[in-house]
């Protein structure tokens, strides 16, 4: 039986990279130092047990939205041939923390999220032919397209506020 020695510097690297996470995020989401992040993808010191376990869960999160919402759009489309879509992403941790709370539990990073609308998009594209535009909030735009259509806040009035963006 091999012993699991868990990820490289390779691996813990290109994990970041894939979140779009900087050493600072990850050392934040490990409660590790950057200094330690930056010596993990040197390959100076081991990744720390809770750093790879907090990016593979997060990644994992993702991928699991991924193959949901994918699911989702597909059953959908079997309804109606509509092939286009669009999806708020968050410029900010601010915008994100407040117009888009439930994720902060699962994906606390902006980045996070928007790394999720980008995977969303690209399967989309690849496996379902649906084109995806991810669309930034812009908040002046959407308080004004709620008030214009008499909507309150919510997903689906971000929703249908994004898709008069494309």
């Amino acid at each position: 039986m091999s012993k699991n020695t868990g990820l490289n510097a390779i691996e813990i690297k290109y994990l970041r990279l894939s979140l779009g996470l900087t050493t600072a995020q990850v050392a934040e989401l490990s409660k590790a130092s950057e200094e330690d992040v930056i010596a993990w993808e040197a390959g100076e010191k081991p990744v720390s047990g809770l750093a790879e376990k907090k990016l593979i869960e997060i990644d994992e999160t993702i991928e699991m939205q991924v193959l949901n919402t994918c699911d989702g759009i597909e059953e959908l489309f079997k309804k109606e041939p509509k092939r286009q879509l669009s999806f708020v992403v968050y410029p900010t941790q601010a915008l994100y923390a407040q117009y888009n709370p439930e994720f902060l539990g699962a994906l606390p990073l902006t980045e996070l999220y928007n790394t999720s609308a980008w995977r969303i998009k690209k399967e989309c594209k690849l496996i379902l032919e649906v084109d995806v535009t991810l669309v930034a909030l812009e908040v002046e735009s959407y308080k004004a397209y709620r008030e214009k259509e008499g909507l309150k806040e919510s997903r689906e009035s971000r929703a249908k506020w994004a898709a008069t963006q494309i």
